[in-house]
């Protein structure tokens, strides 16, 4: 056959199968459709039964919780009418026994406003007798009523002043002979187991010079020599027309050691300039720093003291070139602290305690031209600082007053304190702060009325107060000594204790013609 018959018969069996192939698929997905619609409905049919279902039990469900919820609340409501009738019953209580009490009150006050009336009229009945016992009096006596009141109230304040001035001078002979002699005897001992040498400084120091060339030679060309020196030590170098000599003056003493001591060695290196100035205050500098490390050691050693912190070791050591009223802080506070410690183990206080405060008491003058504050506060802070007992630090803060003293290691303090500055030859003052003492001590004691004069002697260590006989009686004068003292011990500072020595003299003159 030829070839496009096969090919037509080839295309005729593919139509005839695609064909037959078309309707064979359709055939099976109208089987398959039919099938689907039919179990949809199933399952719509089953989720219709299951819907009533669950819609019947929920509404079971909730006609119970509704039946619960009434009987809930008709439970509550019968407790809460219950509660408000309970209530209603005790309101009905109270007014009724509020009801009978105002009854009661409106009784007493009828009672009470015919008592008033009774009182009334007796009181004005007794004043009318004590009127006429008064006139009566007045006539009798002489006197009239505020006549008499004052007659008796001097009589009394008489009588009372010249009872109490017996008793004071009684007691104060008694305690003050017991005190003195113990006082007497405990420290006398301390100062007889402690000797102390005392040192005078200035707040100037003296360089000497080998020549008068020298001078010219520290002062250097325009000056350079001597300004540098004072710029690296903070001194004034004092040049003046004393022969082979310069003053170094500073108000810290440290700087002025600094400068005295790089000072000499220039003066004896020769070579004066600049640069070797600058080395020299360096190495001055570098001795002072150990100077004032062994002298704080030194200290610490001698007064046999343990545990101290370092810092306050190097600020003892800097008291070394610190000095108070011509007295050295760094031998004062040595002294105070042995002084202290033997009161202590006089009385049986705690020794260790109190040369600690003793040789601490001062600390704060180490730095007090640096730092704001008084020498008191400035070495509260400081014991502070470096964890101190806090009976240190109160002895520090008490020695000079400033707060109450409160233990036995303070009083101590301030006893020594007062030992070490009183003793011959410890301290000088600027005459201009003596004399001003000395007139403010007279000044105190004349502020009080039936002064006629008042003396400062023994170096102000006692004051006479010569009074007017005529305004002071010799029972009132006991009084007026104590309050002189109390005034002075408030308003004044001074070392040791001031004698108040109050003198009244009388004399009669009658010539014989």
């Amino acid at each position: 056959m030829p070839a496009f018959v096969w090919i037509i018969i080839a295309l005729v069996l593919a139509v005839a199968g695609f064909f037959g192939g078309t309707l064979y698929r359709k055939k099976v997905a109208e089987r398959e459709i039919s099938s689907a619609e039919d179990e949809a409905k199933r399952i719509i049919n089953e989720a219709i039964k299951s819907a009533e279902s669950k819609k019947r039990e929920a509404l079971v469900e909730a006609k119970e919780e509704i039946h619960k919820n009434r009987s809930e609340f008709e439970r509550e409501e019968k407790l809460r009418r219950a509660e408000v009738q309970k209530q209603e019953r005790r309101l009905q209580q109270k007014e009724e026994t509020l009801d009978r009490k105002t009854d009661a009150l409106e009784k007493k006050n009828e009672t009470l406003s015919s008592k008033i009336a009774a009182v009334e009229a007796q009181q004005a009945e007794v004043a009318l007798i004590k009127k006429s016992q008064l006139e009566m009096l007045e006539k009798i006596s002489g006197f009239t009523v505020e006549e008499a009141k004052s007659y008796l109230i001097e009589s009394v304040r008489n009588d009372v002043t010249h009872e109490m001035a017996i008793k004071v001078k009684e007691v104060e002979a008694q305690y003050k002979e017991e005190a003195d002699n113990r006082a007497r005897e405990i420290i006398t001992t301390a100062i007889q187991r402690c000797a102390a040498d005392h040192t005078s400084e200035v707040t100037v120091s003296v360089v000497p010079l080998p020549n008068d060339e020298m001078k010219g030679r520290i002062i250097g060309r325009e000056g350079r020599n001597i300004r540098s020196i004072e710029t690296l030590t903070g001194c004034d170098l004092i040049i003046d027309d004393t022969p082979e000599a310069i003053t170094v003056s500073s108000f810290d003493p440290v700087r002025r050691e600094v400068a005295r001591l790089a000072l000499e060695k220039l003066i004896q290196d020769g070579r004066i300039h600049p640069a070797r100035i600058e080395e020299m205050v360096a190495k001055a500098q570098k001795e002072v720093n150990a100077t004032i490390k062994s002298e704080g050691e030194r200290a610490v050693f001698e007064t046999n003291i343990h545990g101290l912190h370092p810092e306050l070791v190097k600020l003892l050591g800097r008291m070394r070139y610190r000095t108070s009223y011509g007295q050295n802080v760094l031998n004062h506070s040595i002294e105070v602290s042995h002084i202290a410690g033997l009161l202590a183990s006089e009385l049986g206080v705690d020794v260790a305690t109190a040369k600690r405060a003793g040789l601490l008491h001062d600390i704060g003058k180490a730095i007090d031209h640096e730092v704001e504050g008084s020498h008191v506060t400035i070495g509260v802070d400081l014991a502070r600082k470096y964890h101190e007992s806090e009976a240190v630090i109160h002895a520090i803060e008490a020695h000079h007053n400033d707060v109450e003293p409160h233990t036995a290691v303070a009083c101590l303090v301030q006893a020594a304190d007062a030992i070490s500055a009183s003793r011959p030859g410890a301290r000088r003052e600027n005459i201009e702060n003596y004399v001003k003492r000395l007139e403010k001590l007279e000044e105190v004691s004349k502020s009080f009325p039936g002064i006629a004069s008042s003396y400062a002697i023994q170096a102000g260590r006692e004051i006479r107060i010569m009074v007017k006989p005529e305004a002071v009686s010799e029972d009132q004068m006991v009084l007026l000594a104590r309050d002189i003292a109390k005034k002075i011990e408030d308003e004044l500072t001074y070392p040791g204790q001031i004698k108040v020595h109050v003198l009244r003299e009388t004399k009669v003159v009658d010539y014989a013609k």
